[in-house]
């Protein structure tokens, strides 16, 4: 594996990769190039002063005393070699040079993307998104985006490349969304949903079927809260189908058939804000009817199941009898009119 220093070139074994710094793919350990904060990859590394220790310039700016060592930062000081080391890191990561005459100055040239080096790109920015480093995490996302679309071109578009890329670009949205970008994040998700619907007819599988399902859910609730009612039911329904005819035949008690359910209730829920109360009431009904008929085999799992099923049966309740009150109000009120 090439080393991301510029150092030279060695062999690693496939079946055990390890990073010397504490990154493989494995593991995931806080390394000198982590932030300790959000815990990911420095992004836009700044130092405090005068204490000088080292952090995310976004994730530092909510401190006023240093979260290391506690003396009371005085100010900020980009720190743009680090950040640069940083990204070269990051190039070289999972991927290694490739086999020809390397000039000894210029840009370093690596072989293809790996799905190792976009599960470590992916870690990152989750542990950044998690801390509220958006600007972290869509940068990583986005480096894993190319990296996966560089793989459909160059590995072809198999399922499994397909699965990841369209499932990353959900996440993107997701980022796009938290901040506050969201035409940005609609066309994140169309495109998910694009690169989904096209292997579903190759290969489907529980992977495919959850990606898809949900960035048709979150393109719908977009469109939901833009008050496009007629667009987020026809891509709820979508959703729909889609779990529905991968639970097709099954009976049993899982996430997938609770995910059924729910969207059962969410195509319900925009039929009773576009005032089809009727059809509404119908849905609600089918999902309780539907979640009570489950079968829930014996495992491990049933406990956290259960207790999910619980919930989504007690949210259905209290919609179902919302619902009721509305046409008995409605009922009222068309009585009462001369």
């Amino acid at each position: 594996m090439a080393c991301p220093f510029g150092g030279a070139t060695h062999e690693v074994s496939d079946s055990s990769p390890k990073c010397p710094l504490g990154y493989d793919t494995a593991s995931f350990k806080l390394g000198p190039l982590s932030c300790l904060v959000c815990r990911a990859l420095l992004f836009k590394a700044a130092r405090c002063l005068p204490c000088r220790h080292v952090f995310c310039s976004a994730c530092i700016a909510r401190f006023s005393d240093c979260p290391l060592c506690g003396v009371d930062i005085s100010g900020l000081e980009e720190d743009g070699e680090l950040q640069k080391l940083v990204d070269q890191f990051i190039q070289g990561h999972a991927r290694v040079r490739r086999q020809q005459q390397q000039q000894e100055e210029g840009p370093v040239v690596y072989e293809d993307a790996s799905l190792a080096r976009g599960s470590f790109l992916l870690q990152h920015a989750m542990r950044a998104f998690q801390a509220q480093n958006l600007e972290s995490s869509k940068a990583r996302l986005d480096l894993c985006v190319e990296d996966t679309r560089e793989m459909m071109e160059t590995k072809g578009a198999s399922a499994e490349v397909c699965s990841q890329h369209g499932a990353v670009l959900g996440l993107l949205g997701d980022c796009l969304r938290a901040m506050g970008d969201l035409d940005g994040a609609m066309d994140k998700y169309a495109e998910s949903v694009s690169v989904l619907q096209a292997i579903t007819g190759v290969d489907v599988n529980a992977e495919i079927v959850h990606a898809l399902s949900v960035s048709l859910n979150k393109l719908g609730d977009l469109k939901y809260y833009a008050d496009d009612l007629e667009c987020a039911l026809a891509l709820y329904k979508q959703a729909l189908q889609v779990r529905d005819r991968a639970q097709a035949g099954r009976n049993d008690l899982s996430a997938e058939s609770i995910d059924v359910v729910v969207s059962l209730a969410k195509v319900a829920d925009v039929q009773r804000a576009m005032g089809r109360d009727s059809e509404a009431a119908e849905g609600f009904t089918a999902a309780i009817t539907r979640l009570e008929h489950l079968t829930c085999p014996p495992s491990p799992r049933d406990e956290s199941l259960n207790k999910r099923r619980a919930s989504v049966l007690g949210f259905l309740h209290a919609q179902q009898q919302q619902q009721q009150q509305q046409e008995t109000k409605a009922k009222k009120k068309q009585a009462q009119a001369p």
